[in-house]
């Protein structure tokens, strides 16, 4: 997956996040990116928070090596990821 780079620490890649979902789930590759569905809505910060632990719990790692890097109060949002690797993600997102 092109979208997702390996940096000396981690990983970094874009999302694109469907908030008031009935589910959180990953619902596919959206414009060269990770497409979110969150069931948090968008205000204060809700749909962030939910993202990250959203992120955590899938690929197993703890909340606090999952950074939102840009788009807080976007919908497409830069994410970058401490201790895992990019075949590591390529693996649980297939």
């Amino acid at each position: 997956m092109s979208f997702i780079k390996e940096t000396k620490n981690g990983v970094v890649f874009r999302i694109h996040v469907v908030p008031k979902s009935a589910k959180s789930e990953i619902s596919g590759i959206q414009d060269d990116a990770l497409k979110l569905k969150i069931t948090a809505p968008p205000a204060e910060g809700q749909a962030n928070e939910a993202c990250k632990r959203f992120l955590s719990d899938i690929l197993g790692v703890r909340k606090n090596q999952v950074t939102i890097v840009s788009g807080h109060k976007s919908r497409k949002k830069t994410i970058a990821i401490e201790g895992i690797g990019k075949k590591e993600i390529e693996d649980i997102i297939a």
